[in-house]
């Protein structure tokens, strides 16, 4: 079990073309700023999301949790909890 209660980092997201905050809790939930934003984006987001691929010139949408990003940062907590508890 960690020690620690949550931890967070923030990254560029280019599906979304924003920086995102994936945040992984204790029990290895995790949750990520840009998923509950733009997954099922409001009015505002939608607009903002079309506006930013217009200027891109490619289609931009959250690809939810299951994300790289989202597997990559959990994988690598995993690792470093993994390396303390061996001795």
């Amino acid at each position: 079990m960690t020690n620690w209660q949550v931890t967070a980092t923030t990254v560029y997201c280019d599906v979304v073309d924003d920086e995102v905050t994936l945040l992984v809790h204790r029990d290895w939930a995790v949750e990520c700023t840009g998923y509950t934003k733009y997954a099922e984006p409001g009015k505002d987001a939608l607009n903002l999301l079309k506006k930013r691929s217009k200027q891109l010139k490619r289609q931009l949408g959250c690809t939810g949790l299951e994300c790289h990003r989202v597997i990559q940062y959990k994988e690598k907590l995993l690792s470093e909890e993994a390396k303390k508890e061996c001795p």
